[in-house]
């Protein structure tokens, strides 16, 4: 049984959110490495 509480479920979900930003930018640079990698 988790903690439901207002603050406790806020804490999740801005550290969920904050973990999809990471990834989101992690696919973005290995992305933009793969373009410039390829130009050359």
């Amino acid at each position: 049984m988790g903690d439901k509480s207002p603050k406790s479920v806020h804490k999740k979900t801005a550290q969920k959110q904050l973990k999809a930003d990471a990834t989101a930018k992690q696919k973005q640079q290995a992305t933009a490495a793969k373009q410039v990698a390829g130009r050359k």
